[in-house]
């Protein structure tokens, strides 16, 4: 029987993790629709991103000791200038955005609710930030044809829908990493994704 539980870890309480939460990383964003060649010493370098920001968060999915997911988040204005400059462009504040940066989870553990409560926890730790106007995260853009797509592929739009979460193709960025089926880097389309931090009266989200 597994005991799983869920914590929330920022600034030095993150160094003991850096090194399974990197290789957890690396593991699960092989898969499609991420494909990601990474190494080790990229994935503890990112990382140091959220050692570095104090108001930035690692929500961390533990069975017994063993690490087996991790969701990261960080205030818009803390990210890379690749990040901000579609917010920036269209009209927003980056400082009004917390950015849900991305989430990994082992396969043998989904199903069970840790999604939903990666969400909850780094939406629950932005409101103990400040007022964020918008909470925000980007999905890769893969065509449909893609030879390294498996069969029944299933996107995950209906499960970012019921967190609340509204597709905005007007906000849009690339990013470069090295597919596993390549020898080099290339770039990537990313879409945004929001979800109002101040709900409307009609409660849309949008």
């Amino acid at each position: 029987m597994t005991t799983l539980t869920v914590k929330r870890f920022s600034g030095p309480a993150l160094l003991g993790l850096l090194d399974a939460v990197a290789r957890l990383r690396i593991a699960v964003f092989r898969d499609f629709p991420y494909l990601y060649d990474g190494t080790l010493a990229y994935e503890q370098r990112y990382l140091q991103t959220y050692v570095r920001s104090p108001e930035a968060v690692v929500v961390v999915a533990f069975d017994g000791e063993t690490v087996v997911g991790a969701s990261t988040g960080i205030p818009l204005a803390a990210e890379e200038d690749s990040f901000q400059r579609p917010f920036r462009e269209a009209g927003f504040d980056p400082a009004q955005v917390f950015y849900c940066a991305e989430s990994v989870l082992r396969p043998e553990y989904r199903g069970r609710g840790l999604g939903v409560r990666f969400f909850e926890e780094r939406e629950a730790h932005a409101r103990s930030l400040r007022d964020f106007a918008w909470y925000a995260f980007c999905a890769v853009e893969r065509p449909s044809d893609h030879p390294l797509r498996p069969a029944g592929y299933q996107p995950l739009d209906s499960f970012w829908l019921k967190r609340g979460y509204r597709k905005r193709p007007e906000l849009a960025a690339a990013y470069q990493w090295k597919d596993i089926d390549k020898d080099h880097e290339t770039s990537k389309p990313l879409t945004f994704w929001l979800k109002s931090g101040r709900p409307s009266p009609c409660g849309s989200g949008a």
